[in-house]
Formats: structure tokens, C-alpha cells, sequence
């Protein structure tokens, strides 16, 4: 869109909404948030350009209309805490839909009344600490954001993401991308980003649509026992359910790409979501002449039925299809040289389906949970990736799949919350892998090896859980203890329970109205990725059926500070020891200090013998939006170190050292509203280079050799980047317009990125230059090495649109 037609819609959206009052809806349902029965007779108070009070009906349904806005909701009932809403935005276009979840009042205890309720509060009876949340309009606000829920979940505290802009590498605590776990309604989504990284979760950007999220919540130690193979965190994504009254939507162009969503009812019963994004990259990089061509497709869509008052339907879909092709630009130089020739072409697609059943049954629920996933991933590499010509040097076809049941119980009686349950998986995995290496781990001076690899896999994994929470003293201290054990039918040692069983126990104390106390202990475990499970040799023997589940063991404690409902901050420390972690056997490193790019992690042959340990502290403020501003702070100080096969404890790829995110919005009259968000991180180690093994084997494989007698012996300059976003809303009579600019690295700071090697270019760019005169040999002994130390800083303006309707 030009800027004259830019200019001319604005003036056009102003005069037109100038003139005439607007009005819209927000639409919930009220439930108990221990047992989901739905409540009657709450009094729910909007107030902000007008205040509404309504009342929930028979079936917990509300309705509120009033002037477009942002508000403030209160709900209230005799014998439930009252609970706070904030930032709720009243729009003409589309109804915002909710729900919420009131908690019974807690007792009365001497001169101190606790308040256990508050809204502010992101933990809960199970998960007392080290839980955080963010809000739908915290993350569809996020200042650079770019509506990706991997960005926007940076600003959490102990979340970092590593310091290469082109990836989603969510690092949690000092853990690896690959050590959290996904759930989108209560099932998984083991792929969360396009352009995955098969074995270790990271990508360039996210699949999720945010106009599906309610919220999202994170937990980084005390895991709910429910939850298998979580080591880091577990990110627990709520989804909202579509329009109940009628059909909206939205249309959204945002930097990167366009998306529709349709939603509305189906029937007296039932409620859908539906939506489709195209990226556009492939042309705006193709009119910058910029040698990547990144192109993507996903889709996702969530159906509600509620077959009685006590049981209900969801099924949800998730997937994506990802291309990634490489093209010479007009103008080249050693770096996109290296571009052309390191980085592999991509052909990937996933999906996850399933469908869950709710029950409400006296004092409680249970939830039936059946799904699928799947991942397709081809990566190929060639001399020149531009053409696809020259040898072959790395090419992967590979498929994971999973089928899931789940049963989770529910129940909640005389202060007593306890769940339990199972689950079963059947797992099916196979690749066809031909690699290029250098011979004796890239120490030799005429590399050609070459590996040929065909696997398939499956196997069964089962896991039962336990737990229980109370209030004990008058409902000062809350205990909360559960007990796991999963087994899988692949492993040696697979079928034993008592290898993986995972006991946990936290406590909180309440000191006063704002203040308590909180800690934990827990071991938690994670099977191998199937990568590693499926690797076999040229013979095809299966090389990692020894491997043993992974394990961490947390221990947790900190403070909590709650003077009000719109006002948290929590202080805590943690230390997690690692055990079980795969390390080579090939090069003796553990998996933990070898990085992740846009390749499949594990496959190589690997032994259970690494450990590992990761400590630190951090610190979390979160205002909620009063008096128009809103803001979120948090820091974090760690170290992470993991040891290979010398038993020596090095600091890891994950180890940045610090982490520091702020994000605040301010909301002006007149519908202008400002967002600013500043990240700042200590330097990702890294591995220099065996310069003389580059230099034999950069022919043949395209990339540099690493010096691992100098693992991880170097750090990245820090990473900074300031982010700014403008919105200006227009409201119609049934539709609005979300008009934003947003900025990513105001300050043009110089990110730093992973040195690469590679040889210089001659004069005309037509060729490597050589310290003879004659063409580059092939073990390049006469080239000219060069290490490209690439730093961008680039100003990243994206024009985008949201048009509810």
C-alpha cells in the first residue's frame, strides 16, 4: 500500500468515526475454577467509558454492551473471592470473548485476612511458585512482537532467546530449547515454530495465532505432575472459544504476514474458530535482493460443543507448511557467499489434531484427551545451495509421529485438591540420512567422509500420575505434593517405573495480606529425542538403545509481594543438577554445549553420561492497567555448565549469564496507544574454530571445523534491542480498525551473530581467491581464510492493520 492511499484511508477513518457513538460487547461464562461448574447470580461490573453491571445466568452466561474502550472488570459472589480483570478491551468490531474462573474464599484467620484470590496471582493449590501469565492483550500489544507468542514470551522472567534474531531458541533458566513442553488446550504441540529444528523445538517464528489465545502461563519449576517431559518449563496455552451471538472476525497484515480469522456459532451448541496465514517474505526479500527465500502457510481452528450443561467437546488443529530456498543476489560478497553454501534448504510441514471431552462429575472434572502429531522434515545442502548444483553434502527426509490418549481426573473436596491419571503414546519415527563429515572429527587433511543412514522406529510410552494439595493453620501454609513415572517400550531400561519415578513437593506460607513465603523440590524426566532413539550405523544396527531418560532435579525458594490486585512482584532462587544428559561419543561433547541451527539435532551416536548444573536468581514486576499504564519487568542472573565425556563442567550454549526484559504500554486519548519494550542479555558462548581443519575440510562441507579443546571458550558481545510500537484505533458502528507501526531495534544496535568461516572472495566475485594465482585446491590449502564476524544493525519498521469485524 502506497502512502497516499495510506493517508487517504486514515483521514477517511477519521471524519468517519468522528461523527457517531460506538458501542460493543464483551461475552463470558463464570465457573467455579477448582470443580468448572458454571455459576449463577455473579454480579460482573465493567467500568471504564461507562460502567455496566450484569449478573451471570443459569448457564454462567453474561453479556456486556457499552462504549468502545478499555475497562476494568470485577466479579463477585457471596463465598468466592472477588476477581479482577484488567485491560479488557471493548471493541465495534468483533466481541471479546472470556471467561472467568472465581476461586472460593479462603477463612479468616486472626487480625489477617487472606486473600488467596487476587487476581494479580499467576500461581495456583498446585503450582505455588515460579509461575507466571500473561493476558490476550499483553500479547497481542507486545512492542516487536510481530503477533509471534515465542517473542512475546521473552519478556517472562528466566525466558531468554538466545541472541540471533532469526531464531525462536526459548531458553528457560538456563535450559535448552528442547527441555519445555507445549500445551494448546491440554494437548501438546511438540512443534511451536516454523522452520523447526527436529530434536530441539527452536525455529524462525512462531505458528500459533494470538487471536485464538485467552493467555498464556508458564511454569520453570514445580511442574504439575500431569505434565511428561518437561525440564525447563512448561508452557500451558489456554484458547478462548469462538463467538457464541454471531459471526466476526479479523483480517491482519503484520511484517511478515497476512492472516484471516472467522469465528461465530455453529448451532445453539456449538462455537468455531478458523484461521489461515501466508507469510510474504519470499517477495519483500526477493524486492530487496536478499539471498534468503523464506515462504510459509499455517492454519489452525478450534470447535466447541457442549453436548449437556456437564460435558462438553473441543477439537483443535494446529500445522504449518514451511519452504525455505536460497537465491543469488545481484550484488554478492563473502557473506552471502556463506549464506548460499552453510545454510540448508528446507521442506518441512506439521500438524497436531485432537479432541478432548470434559465431564463435570460431583466435586470435580475428568478430561479425555485423543491426538495426533506429526512432522515432516527435509533438509538438503549442496556446494551451491543457490542453484542445487554441485555434490550433495548433507540431504535428511525424516518423520516423527505420536497418537496420544490422555486421562486426566479432577476433584476437589473439603480443601482438598487432588488429580491423578495416564496416558499413552504410540510413537512411530523414521529418516533417510546422507551426510558429509570430516574424517576423524575434522582433524584430517583430506576430509571425504561420507555417511548413509536409513532408520524407522516405534514403540509405546505410558505414564500415571498422582496429586494432592491442602491448606493447612487456618489456610496459611498450602502443601502440594505429587508423584510420576513414565516407561516407553524402545530403551533398554524403558520399562522400568522406578527409573523415572519423579516424587515433588512445594509449600507456601502466608505471612499477611501481601506477603508469602514459597519453595519446592522435584525430579522431573525427558525420553531422548527421537533423532538420537532412531540413529543407526551403516550396517543398521541401533546405536542409542542404552540411552536412559534424562533427569533435573529443582530445588526452588522465594518470596512473593502482592500489595494490591494490580501489583506483583516475586524474588526466587533456584538450582537445578542434571543427569542422564547425551553426550557424543563421536566427539565427546555434550548435546547441551553444541548450539542448534536450522538442522536436525541428535543425529549421532550417544551415551548417557553427561551431568549438569544450572543456578541463579530473578525477579518479576508486573503492573496491571491502571490509570492507563501498564508494565512488566523482570531479570534474571545464572550460570549453566554442563560436562561431556572428560567429566568437565563447561558453561553451555545456553549459558548467557543475564537476562533483563521490560515492557510497558501507556494508553493516550483518542484511541493512540504506545507500547516500548527493552531486552538485554550477556553473550552466547560459542566454540572457536581448528583453522587448519577448516581450512582441509571447508570444500567439502561447506561450514568451518570446530575446536572442541577450546569448547565454548568464547562469548558473543551482549545483546540489547529496544522495540516501539504506535496503535490507533477507529471504531464503527460493527467493525473497527487497528492501525500500528512497530519498530524493532530503535537504537540500531549492532546484534551480534555466530562468527562463520569461510574463504575470501577474488576481486570480481566470481571465485575464491588463492595466495597462488590458481584455482582453489581441493583440500584449500592455497585459499584465504576468513572468519565472518557479521553484526547487522538494522531498524526493523513494520506497517501493519488489524480489521475486526
Amino acid at each position: 500500500m502506497n502512502q497516499t492511499i495510506l493517508y487517504v484511508l486514515i483521514l477517511t477513518l477519521y471524519y468517519s468515526s468522528a461523527f457517531s457513538q460506538t458501542n460493543g460487547n464483551i461475552n463470558g461464562v463464570v465457573k467455579n475454577k477448582n470443580t468448572q461448574q458454571v455459576l449463577e447470580g455473579v454480579t460482573i461490573i465493567a467500568e471504564g467509558a461507562d460502567t455496566v453491571t450484569v449478573v451471570s445466568d443459569a448457564k454462567g452466561f453474561f453479556s456486556i454492551t457499552a462504549r468502545v474502550g478499555n475497562y476494568a472488570l470485577r466479579a463477585t459472589s457471596v463465598n468466592y473471592d472477588a476477581l479482577y480483570l484488567y485491560n479488557i478491551t471493548v471493541s465495534s468490531g468483533n466481541a471479546t470473548v472470556i471467561e472467568l474462573e472465581l476461586q472460593e474464599s479462603s477463612k479468616l484467620l486472626e487480625g489477617v485476612t487472606v486473600k488467596t484470590g487476587k487476581s494479580v496471582v499467576a500461581t495456583n493449590m498446585i503450582t505455588p511458585l515460579s509461575t507466571q501469565k500473561l493476558t490476550s492483550e499483553e500479547i497481542k500489544v507486545n512492542p516487536g512482537g510481530n503477533f509471534d507468542l515465542s517473542k512475546v514470551i521473552q519478556v517472562l522472567p528466566g525466558v531468554g532467546g538466545g541472541t540471533t534474531p532469526s531464531r525462536n531458541d526459548i531458553i528457560v533458566r538456563g535450559g535448552g530449547p528442547a527441555e519445555n513442553v507445549y500445551y494448546l488446550d491440554g494437548i501438546e504441540i511438540p512443534v511451536l515454530n516454523h522452520f523447526q529444528t527436529q530434536g530441539a523445538s527452536g525455529g524462525a517464528t512462531g505458528i500459533i495465532n494470538v487471536s485464538f489465545v485467552d493467555d498464556i502461563q508458564l511454569t520453570s519449576s514445580a511442574f504439575d505432575s500431569k505434565y511428561d517431559n518437561a525440564l525447563a518449563s512448561t508452557f500451558v496455552i489456554k484458547q478462548r472459544n469462538g463467538n457464541s451471538q454471531k459471526t466476526g472476525g479479523n483480517l491482519r497484515l503484520s511484517g511478515s504476514e497476512f492472516a484471516a480469522t472467522l469465528e461465530g456459532p455453529a448451532g445453539p451448541k456449538t462455537t468455531y474458530l478458523a484461521s489461515a496465514r501466508r507469510s510474504y517474505l519470499k517477495y519483500l526479500f526477493t524486492l530487496l535482493d536478499l539471498p534468503i527465500r523464506p515462504d510459509y502457510w499455517d492454519f489452525q481452528y478450534k470447535v466447541n460443543h457442549k453436548i449437556n450443561p456437564k460435558t462438553e467437546l473441543n477439537f483443535i488443529g494446529i500445522g504449518a507448511i514451511d519452504r525455505f530456498k536460497l537465491e543469488a543476489p545481484s550484488n554478492s560478497d563473502a557473506n552471502t557467499e556463506y549464506t548460499l553454501r552453510a545454510n540448508p534448504l528446507i521442506n518441512q510441514w506439521n500438524y497436531t489434531v485432537g479432541a478432548t471431552l470434559k465431564r463435570l462429575v460431583d466435586n470435580g472434572f475428568y478430561t479425555i484427551a485423543l491426538s495426533r502429531n506429526m512432522f515432516s522434515n527435509g533438509l538438503r545442502r549442496y556446494e551451491n545451495n543457490a542453484t542445487e548444483s554441485g555434490a550433495l553434502l548433507y540431504d535428511l527426509n525424516s518423520r516423527e509421529a505420536e497418537n496420544k490418549l490422555r486421562l486426566d481426573v479432577n476433584k476437589f473436596r473439603n480443601g482438598w485438591k487432588y488429580s491423578y491419571g495416564w496416558a499413552g503414546q504410540y510413537v512411530k519415527y523414521d529418516a533417510d540420512l546422507f551426510n558429509t563429515v570430516a574424517a576423524d572429527a575434522g582433524k584430517a587433511t583430506q576430509p571425504a567422509t561420507t555417511i548413509t543412514t536409513q532408520t524407522a522406529i516405534d514403540f509405546f510410552k505410558f505414564g500415571a500420575y498422582g496429586h494432592v494439595s491442602k491448606r493447612f493453620f487456618e489456610d496459611r501454609l498450602l502443601l502440594s505434593a505429587g508423584l510420576r513415572s513414565d516407561v516407553n517400550s524402545f530403551t533398554t531400561t524403558g520399562m522400568n517405573p522406578l527409573k523415572t519415578l519423579s516424587p515433588r513437593l512445594s509449600l507456601a506460607y502466608t505471612l499477611s495480606d501481601s506477603w508469602n513465603l514459597s519453595a519446592s523440590a522435584g525430579s522431573y524426566y525427558k525420553i531422548p529425542v527421537y533423532t538420537s532413539l532412531g540413529y543407526r550405523d551403516a550396517s543398521g544396527m541401533l546405536l542409542n538403545k542404552e540411552l536412559e531418560y534424562i533427569q533435573s532435579v529443582h530445588y526452588t525458594a522465594g518470596i512473593q509481594f502482592i500489595p494490591r490486585n494490580d501489583f506483583r512482584f516475586t524474588l526466587e532462587g533456584f538450582y537445578k543438577d542434571y543427569y542422564n544428559y547425551p553426550v557424543s561419543a563421536t566427539t565427546g561433547i555434550s548435546i547441551a554445549n553444541i548450539g542448534t541451527d536450522f538442522s536436525a539435532i541428535g543425529n549421532d551416536v550417544y551415551r548417557s553420561s553427561g551431568k549438569g548444573r544450572v543456578y541463579g536468581i530473578e525477579a518479576y514486576a508486573q503492573q496491571k492497567l491502571v490509570n492507563h499504564l501498564f508494565y512488566i519487568v523482570s531479570a534474571t542472573l545464572y550460570r549453566s555448565e554442563f560436562s561431556g565425556s572428560d567429566n568437565r563442567l563447561v558453561r553451555s550454549t545456553w549459558d548467557l549469564g543475564y537476562i533483563v526484559a521490560s515492557t510497558l504500554g501507556y494508553k493516550f486519548k483518542r484511541n493512540w496507544d504506545i507500547g516500548v519494550k527493552y531486552r538485554i542479555a550477556g553473550g552466547q558462548p560459542y566454540t572457536p574454530f581448528d583453522m587448519q581443519a577448516s581450512q582441509a575440510a571447508y570444500l567439502t562441507t561447506g561450514r568451518g571445523t570446530l575446536d572442541y579443546a577450546r569448547l565454548n571458550s568464547e562469548r558473543l558481545p551482549f545483546f540489547q534491542q529496544l522495540d516501539l510500537r504506535i496503535d490507533k484505533r477507529y471504531y464503527f458502528k460493527k467493525t473497527s480498525l487497528d492501525l500500528f507501526i512497530d519498530f524493532q531495534n530503535v537504537l540500531l544496535y549492532k546484534t551480534p551473530g555466530l562468527p562463520n568461516y569461510t574463504f575470501e572472495r577474488n576481486a570480481n566475485n566470481t571465485g575464491f581467491a588463492t595466495t597462488d594465482g590458481q584455482p582453489v585446491a581441493a583440500n584449500g590449502s592455497n585459499a584465504i581464510p576468513v572468519i565472518l564476524n557479521d553484526r547487522s544493525a538494522n531498524i526493523v519498521p513494520a506497517i501493519g492493520f488489524i480489521f475486526e469485524f
